[in-house]
């Protein structure tokens, strides 16, 4: 083991302590300080500091060592006036931690000064080194911070003795400077290299963001070509049933009549699957007008409420209205179309019970509320009914059909007609849909 020469023993090296000597420590260490808070490579700080610092304490030459990484090992970081010959060696040159001075330094977290490595049996290995060399004695510290010990910096004199306190402390100055410039160093990698990473992710995110909307503006234009395309056959073949029903293909039994009556029924709603698509995707790509016309807020209900079918026999419907005219200036096909869609939502899931529609008006807006005693929606999936093509039961098997287009639809003209949508509901005890508008619609203020 090392030994530690006792500090009584201290003796100065090198010149005087004048006080032109202490105003040139002054000057290396401000330079010294200046480099830490500038300099974001510490090999730079390193060499600047050994290279002032060595001639001020008469060191002949000096080394910085950094643990590499997770080894027991330390790397040469800088060097100051090493021999030339040995030059080509220093790339190769490792420490162990705990091994020679500046081994013991890094692993025991101490200064360790030895006055002359020739008369220390400890280090007889170094004899020859010292000899090859040309040092006599050594000072070795710690680099250490608050998480832990980076290295060891490492000075060598020609002649033996031990150092001055003043030394001592300009030494560990020194130390500590390039610890911290260490640790801001690590600090300022680690924060480049999680930066380029953000940078990367946010560069995928927005190439996966970008091929997102590519697939939905594809799925949009599919949907509504297809929509096209089924619309027009569709027609024809209820153009067909028409002119079966009325007996111009020939005689009809009663039978058949009730068939073709099934068969209309079911066309009839699949042309209106086919419109409510055609019509979601023309929202979605903004080319759907509004046609805005003075009419009574009671107008689009009661034409919702003829509209809508499928409310089941043991279902009562209550409608309540104001007696008086209160005129909206909006686009009355769009609101009763989507009060066509909560109407039709509170049959679809109300087997039993009743369902209540309203028309009120205050301070300039005017509400629908749609009431149903049905199955309710669990408060999670609340906002998730908006969205087109979804069920609160998605499954294959569930009980309730469609197509998961009403709601979705009836959102997005509420929003084009400067409104809102809410719905309060929980599970086993129905739910309340509730549409404000505008009584003055301004399509232009509309939410996107």
């Amino acid at each position: 083991m090392t030994r530690i020469t006792p500090l009584q023993s201290e003796r100065l090296r090198g010149p005087a302590d004048t006080s032109e000597s202490g105003l040139r420590e002054l000057i290396a260490i401000r330079e010294i300080v200046h480099a830490f808070l500038t300099a974001d490579q510490p090999e730079e700080v390193f060499q600047f500091a050994l290279d002032r610092v060595s001639p001020l304490v008469g060191a002949s030459f000096a080394c910085v060592y950094l643990i590499d990484g997770a080894s027991e090992l330390m790397r040469l970081a800088a060097v100051h006036n090493w021999p030339p010959r040995f030059a080509p060696f220093l790339g190769e040159m490792r420490v162990r931690l705990g091994f020679g001075p500046s081994g013991e330094a890094a692993a025991e977290r101490r200064v360790i000064e030895v006055p002359d490595v020739l008369s220390d049996p400890s280090l007889e290995d170094w004899a020859e080194v010292a000899n090859e060399l040309g040092f006599r004695a050594i000072v070795a510290l710690p680099l250490q911070t608050g998480d832990g010990v980076l290295g060891a910096v490492a000075f060598y004199f020609g002649k033996e003795g031990t150092i001055s306190s003043e030394t001592r402390s300009l030494l560990r100055m020194v130390a500590d400077q390039m610890a911290a410039t260490a640790q801001k160093a690590r600090l300022i990698d680690d924060l480049r290299r999680a930066n380029a990473a953000l940078i990367e992710s946010n560069a995928e995110l927005e190439r996966q963001y970008a091929a997102l909307l590519d697939a939905r503006r594809v799925k949009d234009e599919f949907l509504a070509n297809i929509s096209h395309e089924l619309r027009t056959p569709l027609t024809a073949v209820m153009g067909y049933l028409s002119l079966m029903e009325e007996g111009l293909a020939g005689p009809v039994t009663p039978e058949q009549r009730q068939h073709l009556a099934q068969v209309k029924i079911s066309s009839h709603h699949l042309l209106d699957l086919i419109g409510n698509l055609l019509e979601l995707t023309t929202l979605k790509r903004g080319g759907l007008d509004t046609t805005l016309t003075a009419f009574d807020i009671r107008d689009p209900l009661h034409e919702a409420i003829s509209a809508t079918r499928g409310r089941a026999d043991g279902v009562a419907l209550r409608v309540s209205e104001p007696e008086a005219s209160v005129m909206m200036v909006s686009d009355k096909r769009m609101i009763a179309k989507l009060l066509v869609a909560l109407i039709s939502n509170a049959y679809k899931f109300t087997p039993a019970g009743e369902v209540r529609v309203s028309t009120t008006s205050r301070n300039g807006r005017v509400e629908y509320r749609v009431v149903d005693t049905g199955i309710g929606i669990p408060e999670a999936m609340q906002q998730q009914v908006f969205e087109e093509f979804r069920q609160v039961d998605g499954s294959n098997t569930r009980r309730y059909g469609g197509s998961g287009l009403g709601l979705a639809l009836a959102q997005r003209l509420a929003h084009l007609l400067g409104g809102e949508i809410y719905v309060e509901s929980a599970s086993g005890e129905g739910s309340t849909f509730r549409v404000e508008l505008p009584l003055n619609s301004n399509p232009a203020d509309a939410a996107p």
